[in-house]
């Protein structure tokens, strides 16, 4: 699969979600909506109706899925807006394969953290604790008290970008 210039704008776009992630911690709306807007437009002038349904479905499939992780509170606003931006560039496929090689991403890289930090066993007995204490409460504040204070937080783009290399590796070679 060769390379197309809505990939380049993708790179140009990540790596300026990238920047306000680590610097600012978090993706202003302008960044995020324009990206939908270009994704949208540069596929709708290209591919006419075609391309319009291929961004929105990229958009909505992407939206909708971190939509529901925002829920649970497992991403921020600014993490599913950023990948329902993402979708409108790329379209289904591609963007199923950023969000799984992210979420593995995150996962690792949480787990590099706390290993690090030697917090491991003590932010796991605590996770433990406070998911105990909520269901026999059947009171989520406990949980949620804990992921205020104490879970490890990083800027989910330090995630994101290796998922898209990895991805782009394995689609450009297979």
């Amino acid at each position: 699969m060769p390379l197309h210039i809505h990939d380049f704008i993708l790179f140009g776009y990540l790596l300026t979600a990238l920047y306000w992630d680590v610097r600012y911690t978090r993706l202003p709306n302008w960044l995020t909506a324009g990206g939908m807007a270009v994704g949208l437009l540069y596929h709708i002038v290209t591919n006419g109706l075609q391309g319009l349904m291929f961004s929105a479905g990229g958009l909505l499939v992407a939206g909708g899925i971190f939509l529901l992780l925002y829920i649970f509170k497992a991403l921020g606003a600014g993490d599913v807006k950023l990948f329902a931006a993402i979708g409108s560039l790329v379209g289904i496929e591609l963007v199923l394969y950023f969000m799984m090689y992210s979420v593995i991403f995150a996962g690792i890289i949480g787990i590099v953290i706390l290993l690090f930090t030697r917090t491991f066993l003590s932010k796991m007995t605590a996770a433990f604790f406070a998911f105990l204490g909520s269901v026999l409460s059947k009171d989520l504040s406990q949980l949620e008290q804990f992921k205020a204070t104490k879970s490890t937080k990083f800027p989910f783009m330090y995630a994101v970008i290796p998922a898209v290399v990895t991805s782009y590796y394995y689609v450009l070679t297979v």
